[in-house]
């Protein structure tokens, strides 16, 4: 059966959900999630003067016998499982469907087991977001729907794979997640060249992977939080490879997914049914997306280094949510790695310096300086 991916906007067709009964807000993060911390030295870079504030802390850090080390650093999203969760369906709900949200943190399925305690989430399915190595490059799956009793026994083999890839095991491993009922498996935001090996390198390893996994692959994402240009291209690549699309918000921060799907389905079972057997999907992209593309990504970051005082204790400080190495290798939050418990003064500078950049001003004149153009998506021929 040929795929029928229908695409719409909510600023060029608001009632384009009208017609159906739910929305699935799918592919988002939670606390739950490891981030790299390169995004921090990413903005100092890109913030006229900053990279010697940077510099002088890095010297300080190694006087009191710390080693930045970005490899094992990590941030975390400021959203709880239950906030984040909340945050999806709220935003579902108001455009009078019924909402599903599928939470996928990277590489564990801790958020949506912890909701599923709660009485009014324990229908959500449990959902990840694996990283497989390839190559020379990285790829994303969202799977979807797990069943519940198999949930750490299939992270122990997704987590196995991740920690000595071995492709003569993938498609065996594919098999098996395909061949599991009501399961449904993503190529997440594949053009991405997230460890910017070269686009064309990158290129190869993604049809590799895609001639590896044939029809264990149920759908290609496209992505609330990646641009306009990046969607286009893997609307083509779907095109030219027969996969279906299909939504993926990604939200690491405040802002809630900028794309959702718009389904008839009852549940989260029956919507995997309209993916896999009937093969049809429409995404739906929200007021959001509309906005400059590099301002969004600027928000989304900057939420990672916001205190949020009404947050539950131990979760306020940016810098409870971000982690580091102490000097025996021990991984602890970064505000307990601080003298007194406050930040040598040249981070306190910087990141103060970057907070500024939440007025609109300053948000733009960055957009402009990282892209060359504050062009909103709506001012584009989408997709």
């Amino acid at each position: 059966m040929q795929p029928r991916s229908r695409i719409s906007t909510i600023w060029t067709d608001p009632a384009a959900a009208q017609q159906y009964r739910t929305g699935l807000s799918l592919h988002s993060h939670t606390s739950c999630s490891e981030e790299t911390l390169t995004f921090i030295r990413k903005i100092l870079r890109a913030l006229p003067g900053l990279e010697c504030v940077f510099q002088h802390y890095e010297r300080q850090s190694e006087r009191r016998g710390l080693k930045l080390d970005f490899v094992r650093g990590h941030w975390r999203p400021p959203l709880l499982p239950k906030m984040a969760y909340d945050l999806e369906f709220q935003q579902v709900h108001r455009l009078g469907l019924t909402p599903l949200v599928s939470i996928t943190d990277h590489d564990t399925i801790e958020g949506p087991m912890l909701l599923r305690t709660v009485a009014t989430s324990r229908h959500i399915p449990v959902s990840v977001e694996w990283t497989v190595p390839y190559g020379p490059t990285e790829l994303h799956l969202g799977i979807h729907n797990i069943p519940t009793a198999e949930g750490h026994l299939w992270m122990e083999r997704l987590k196995a794979y991740t920690a000595t890839p071995d492709e003569t095991r993938l498609p065996t491993l594919l098999h098996d997640l395909h061949e599991t009922p009501g399961v449904l498996v993503v190529l997440n935001h594949p053009v991405w060249d997230l460890h910017k090996i070269g686009i064309d390198a990158h290129r190869i390893e993604l049809m590799r992977f895609i001639e590896l996994a044939g029809e264990c692959i149920h759908a290609m994402e496209l992505n609330g939080l990646r641009n306009v240009r990046e969607n286009r291209i893997v609307t083509r690549l779907a095109r030219e490879t027969g996969y279906l699309l299909i939504s993926g918000g990604d939200r690491h921060g405040l802002e809630p997914n900028a794309c959702i799907n718009v389904s008839a389905a009852a549940s989260f079972r029956e919507f995997v049914e309209e993916v896999r057997v009937e093969r049809r999907s429409h995404i739906l992209f929200l007021e959001q997306y509309a906005k400059p593309w590099e301002q969004r990504i600027l928000h989304s970051t900057l939420d990672a280094v916001t205190d949020f005082p009404e947050f539950v204790e131990g979760w306020q400080r940016w810098d409870d949510r971000a982690f580091h190495p102490d000097s025996k290798g021990e991984m602890r939050p970064l505000s307990q790695l601080w003298e007194d418990g406050h930040a040598p003064w040249p981070l306190q500078v910087a990141v103060q310096l970057v907070r500024l950049a939440r007025s609109r001003t300053l948000s733009e004149t960055f957009s402009l300086a990282m892209s060359g153009t504050g062009k909103p998506a709506r001012e584009m021929e989408l997709l």
